[in-house]
Order: C-alpha cells, then structure tokens, then sequence
C-alpha cells in the first residue's frame, strides 16, 4: 500500500494555490492539478502553508510543563538561576524523557518539527540528560529531529571535570558545545574560549555560546570569539546565542561587530526577549548574518513562562524589531521556519522539492494575517506525516 500524500489545494507562503506531493519524508513536486492515484488525499482547502517551525534555540531538558505548577523562586541573576535551578531540579524529575516528551508533543501542536536544542552537562547530571532528549524525540518516530548541544549551564572553568564531560560529549555524538558568560561566569574569556575551540576542532563539532554579559564587556567577547572562528577556520559552526551587548554598544562599535561576524561567518540566536536591547535585524540581514529564532527555556526552574508557539514567538520578534510592512512579517515567518536550516543541519527547509516535508497549514488570508493572528495549526506534516489535525495531535 502507498504511503504516498498529496496535499491538494494549499498556498506555500500565501501565493497561488498548488497541490504537494510527498513521497517518503520529501516533497517530490509541487504544482496545480498533481495526479497521483495511489496517494493518501488530503484537501488543504486553499490554506496558507509555511515550513515547520525551526526552534534555533531550546533546552528540552528542563520543563515541568504538564506538572503540577511550580512556583517561581530564588534570585533573579544568571548565578541565581543556576543555584536555584540546581537545588530543585531533582525533585521535579528534571531532566527525563518523559518531560521532554510532554514539551516536545505541546510544540509538535503547535508546528515545530525541528531543534537546536541545548541539554545541560555538569558534574551532577553528566551527559544523562542528553541520553534521555534522544531517547524523548526517537520516540516520535522520525516526526521530530533535533541537534544536541552539550550545554555547561553551571560554568566551564570553574567546575574541574566539565570540560572532560564536554570532550565526551562531542566524542559520543553531540552536534555542539555549549559555553556561558566566558568572562561573567568563568572569570577568564580567554581560556574558557581556548578550551571550548579547541575541543570543537579537534572533535569536528560546532559551538553555541550563550552570552549574557552586555555593553563593552560582551563586545569585547564577541571580538574573541570571532577571532578564533577566523584562526580555526571555524565559519559557518560558531553561534552566539543572545548575545545583548551588540544591542547595547554604540552605533559605530555595533558596524564593525557586524562586519566582523559577517566576514567570520558566526551566526547569532535570539529568543526575543522582552527586557533586552534589541539585535540590530535589519543591519544584520543586510550584512548576511544569519539569525535563528528560539524559545529558550519554557516553563522551567528559570521562569514560568512559554507555550513553545514559535508562530507566537515571531510575532514578539516582529513588534520589538517594529516591523509592520508586509515584507518585514513575512521575514519574520521566515526566520522562524526556512531561516532556521542553517541551525539545524539542514542544507535546505522551505517548501520546495527535495525538501524534508515538515508542513504547516494556517486558516489565514497570507503570511502577515498568519504572523498577527497566529491562528491554529489546522494541519501538521512532518517527516512526510500527518501529525496534526484540526489543531490536535494525530496519535
């Protein structure tokens, strides 16, 4: 029996209505009037069809959403977080499959079909957490995929036996390492960068650094970090993750950190956030850096927050970067959905043939009345499987 599906009658980024034929887990063509007699069928009614949402930047391994509530605690600072999150994780179950499981499914609702996701390492958890992300998204059956970084929430440096923990990460298979705050947290830039380099060169994997540290001093971190992407030949595998401080410097400073990252090739992500300087966007796209979109945490020990809608997500993208043109929306579906390719390993992730087909359809007039409204997913193929209908999971 066909496995095949066609999908008759949608419109791929809002444009003229086509039919789309998939055969496996690709699009095998896209045109009006597809005949393919031994297809499953499925009417699409004239929706707007988007890509699958690519969440640039998760931590899978941390939510409690589908618990019980879990009050929000301790200090609010970065070194706040971490000791709070490290005294009550283990009465939560935090990290297990199951809980990745119960996040993966609520965004999988949603439309997300694919993850650079972040899972702590650290000498309480070692690398258990990154066994039971794998273990939650196999579950799904090939729906799902996802990029693991081997994440030192708790530090690098000052925590002998971390760095060992990320070489057996990236030995044993992690798409990434993590680093966090080189100069907040570590107290030493310099070596906190020279070690993670240098295992990611030797090791053949890339690098995603969180950094929170803003103004000068952050600037002053991006400089090393493009000068040993630069030394190593690294371009195209070193991200920033937040990175605030480009937001915060002044107007010239922020060109040549530009121009740096766009020479150097080194990417940057950001979650949106509410209380931050804004990432320049428009300098960004026009220098050619590539921007990825994520949720960051959802509902964790680090805050409350958080429904994993990235549609929701680009929709806060779009008012804090004051975007209200057509075009500008619609770059914000993009940078949350084909933008996102380059994040997750993907060569190519939009609605074209050859493509892995992770599918969204929207009940929407186009893409913009798609971003503001952020309507239901009335249907979600991924991996060339219907997963969700009329705004439900297909279990």
């Amino acid at each position: 029996m066909s496995t095949d599906l066609l999908l008759r009658d949608i419109r791929p980024w809002g444009g003229p209505s086509v039919d789309i034929l998939i055969v496996g887990d690709r699009i095998a063509s896209l045109a009006p009037g597809i005949d393919a007699p031994e297809a499953r069928v499925v009417d699409g009614r004239g929706l707007v069809a988007v890509p699958g949402f690519v969440n640039a930047h998760a931590h899978l391994d941390k939510s409690w959403l589908g618990r019980p509530w879990v009050s929000y605690g301790g200090e609010a600072t970065t070194e706040g977080r971490i000791a709070h999150e490290r005294a009550h994780r283990d009465e939560l179950g935090i990290p297990s499959v199951a809980t990745t499981t119960a996040l993966l499914r609520e965004m999988l609702r949603h439309g997300t079909t694919v993850y650079r996701t972040h899972v702590d390492v650290d000498l309480g958890v070692g690398l258990r957490g990154i066994a039971d992300v794998r273990e939650a998204v196999a579950g799904f059956d090939g729906a799902i995929e996802a990029e693991i970084v081997a994440f030192p929430q708790d530090g690098v440096l000052r925590r002998p036996g971390v760095i060992d923990l990320l070489d057996q990460a990236a030995a044993e298979g992690a798409d990434h390492l993590g680093g966090l705050d080189p100069a907040g947290i570590d107290r030493d830039p310099v070596a906190h960068l020279d070690a993670i380099f240098a295992i990611a060169e030797r090791r053949g994997v890339g690098l995603d650094i969180h950094l929170h540290d803003g103004g000068e001093l952050g600037a002053f971190e991006y400089d090393l970090i493009i000068e040993r992407t630069r030394a190593l030949s690294l371009g195209g595998r070193v991200n920033i993750a937040h990175g605030f401080a480009l937001g915060e410097v002044g107007a010239a400073r922020q060109a040549r950190l530009i121009d740096g990252l766009a020479d150097a090739r080194v990417s940057l992500t950001t979650v949106a956030p509410l209380r931050a300087a804004p990432l320049p966007l428009d300098a960004l796209a026009s220098a050619g850096v590539a921007v990825g979109l994520g949720t960051d945490g959802i509902r964790d020990l680090w805050g409350p927050f958080g429904d994993g809608d990235m549609l929701r997500l680009a929709t806060r993208l779009a008012q804090l970067a004051g975007w209200r043109h057509d075009v500008d929306l619609e770059h914000a579906v993009h940078i949350a959905t084909s933008g996102g390719a380059p994040f997750v390993g993907r060569p190519v992730h939009d609605l074209v043939e050859g493509a892995r087909a992770d599918i969204v359809l929207l009940d929407a007039e186009n893409v913009p009345d798609a971003l503001v409204r952020a309507p239901r997913r009335e249907l979600v193929v991924a991996g060339g499987r219907v997963v969700v209908s009329d705004g439900e999971l297909v279990d």
